[in-house]
């Protein structure tokens, strides 16, 4: 017991229920979870915003720790965490499947190199993209969006009445959709320039059989594909922007509806 007659164990009960919310956002959602971030970074952010939460919201845990009513809530507020992180994950998917595209119209998708988001080892053109993505989601102020979205939802989905409705998960389903269409689009101005290369190389192979296609071919995609980046890459910029506010408007739809 503390001088003013408070106990600190429902104290900080409370404030590892709040956690759980928080951490699991943190674990999925782009920029938090990169394997870059040490967890000790990870665990103190998901304290600070705990006690910014708990000092705007009356959150009041379920009180027994190891009952059956108190897992379910726990799995509930796990559970709205991840939906909130994986939205986001999923709009940063976009960039690697562009980079797909490209690196193989190119000949460039044997090229690997480890993601910082994820450490693993992608293609290097999917691993520029996803900074310039990262560092445009930053510039924008997309954590503090997500970290804004992260305490609201304490009102639209307060603890115990957390899980998410069926309407809800066939939004989230719906929007990954969109990874496709977005990393086609992203992919099309480089894309479509490749396309054209390879059918004119497709006519110069029909017309001279003889032709060493590995000698012509391989050079011209890399030098096209090169051109077409540096020339695509502003317009490439703009539509990274439109990706990162639809990502964030699917997170704001999920937490207000």
């Amino acid at each position: 017991m503390l001088g003013l007659g408070l106990s600190i164990e429902p104290q900080l009960w409370a404030l590892v229920f709040v956690m759980v919310r928080v951490g699991a956002t943190f674990m999925t959602a782009p920029v938090f979870a990169a394997v870059s971030l040490p967890l000790v970074v990870r665990v103190s952010l998901s304290g600070a915003i705990g006690v910014l939460v708990l000092a705007s919201h009356p959150i009041v845990p379920p009180p027994q720790i190891f009952a059956v009513a108190t897992i379910l809530a726990v799995l509930a507020e796990a559970l709205v965490g991840i939906a909130l992180g994986f939205v986001l994950q999923v709009a940063f998917a976009a960039p690697l499947l562009a980079s797909e595209v490209i690196g193989t119209s190119m000949g460039i998708g044997f090229a690997n190199s480890i993601d910082p988001q994820n450490g693993r080892s992608t293609p290097a053109l999917g691993t520029f993209f996803t900074v310039m993505l990262t560092l445009l989601f930053l510039s924008m102020n997309g954590h503090l969006v997500l970290v804004e979205m992260i305490v609201k939802s304490y009102d639209a989905l307060p603890p115990g009445a957390a899980w998410l409705g069926v309407d809800r998960l066939k939004d989230i389903a719906f929007f990954g959709s969109y990874v496709f269409l977005a990393g086609l689009l992203l992919a099309l101005p480089v894309g479509f320039l490749l396309l054209c290369l390879n059918l004119v190389v497709g006519m110069l192979s029909r017309a001279a059989p003889a032709l060493n296609l590995f000698a012509v071919g391989l050079p011209a995609s890399l030098a096209v594909g090169v051109v077409a980046l540096a020339l695509s890459f502003p317009a490439m910029g703009d539509y990274m922007v439109v990706i990162i506010r639809e990502a964030l408007a699917a997170t704001q739809n999920l937490v207000l509806g």
